[in-house]
């Protein structure tokens, strides 16, 4: 062996890696990572990167939710590129002008909203919005609960759900968005559920379900713990720190929900 040959030291904790995609019990080779893992580290990060600036892919999402009886409403917040939508938060929680007449000129007075919203990360909502989104959809339609339209949102942030909520007078707004990319995650889709949404509302109020993808959570457990929050919310009247998250194994939705608060 070359004395120039550095010799790979392995982490005790390397078995636990098995259970998880977190950047654990790397090793070292002297006092550095691994060449491998430093090689993995920079594509980590690339794909993360990635994710926040990649469009989502609209048409696809659109030809997966309509329906003759379903129609979704494409929706815009006032930051027009990407790059002030990143510099400028606040202007991704408003809708702009255009958008704001078009919910005033829709049907409005509804138990539930679903809005889909691109977010930080593109590979979420393309990957997992759609089958969340006609999972939810599936359950209402078992019950007695009117759900308005659709509504994708370019450039959003989650307060704009509120707006959203507001304008078309829905007790109840589930907003599916795109989470910050991590190392492991860059697909990571968040769910946020908001009683008696209206501009304002801040966080406290709101529940949170994170990590809903392809070896995080699952589609059809992200949609049953969905439908909880929602059920206790409709139970409470409100959502956010009231609203503890009991649910069991054997859980299932209910098929008619108390929206009468």
């Amino acid at each position: 062996m070359s004395k120039n040959t550095l010799i790979i030291t392995q982490d005790p904790w390397e078995k636990l890696r098995q259970y998880t995609d977190a950047r654990i019990a790397l090793g070292r080779a002297g006092i550095s990572l691994p060449l491998k893992e430093y090689l993995r580290f920079k594509l980590a990060h690339a794909r993360a990167r990635d994710a926040v600036y990649q469009p989502v892919q609209t048409g696809d999402i659109l030809s997966s939710l309509e329906t003759d009886k379903r129609n979704v409403l494409l929706l815009h917040s006032m930051a027009p590129t990407r790059m002030e939508y990143l510099t400028r938060p606040d202007m991704g929680r408003v809708l702009n002008h255009t958008s704001r007449d078009l919910l005033c000129s829709e049907k409005s007075g509804f138990d539930l909203c679903i809005v889909i919203c691109d977010g930080l990360s593109a590979p979420a909502v393309n990957e997992t919005a759609a089958a969340v989104t006609n999972g939810l959809i599936k359950l209402v339609e078992q019950t007695t609960l009117s759900a308005s339209p659709v509504c994708m949102v370019t450039n959003g942030r989650v307060a704009i759900g509120d707006e959203i909520g507001s304008l078309l007078k829905a007790k109840m707004v589930v907003m599916l968005i795109g989470e910050r990319p991590g190392l492991s995650s860059p697909n990571s889709l968040g769910a946020y559920i908001t009683c008696k949404p209206k501009p304002g509302t801040t966080d406290e109020a709101r529940n949170c379900i994170s990590n809903i993808r392809h070896g995080g959570m699952t589609v059809s457990k992200a949609v049953r713990k969905i439908a909880y929050l929602v059920e206790e919310g409709f139970r409470i009247g409100e959502t956010g720190v009231r609203v503890k998250d009991k649910m069991n194994d054997e859980y299932t939705p209910l098929l008619s929900f108390r929206t009468d608060y």
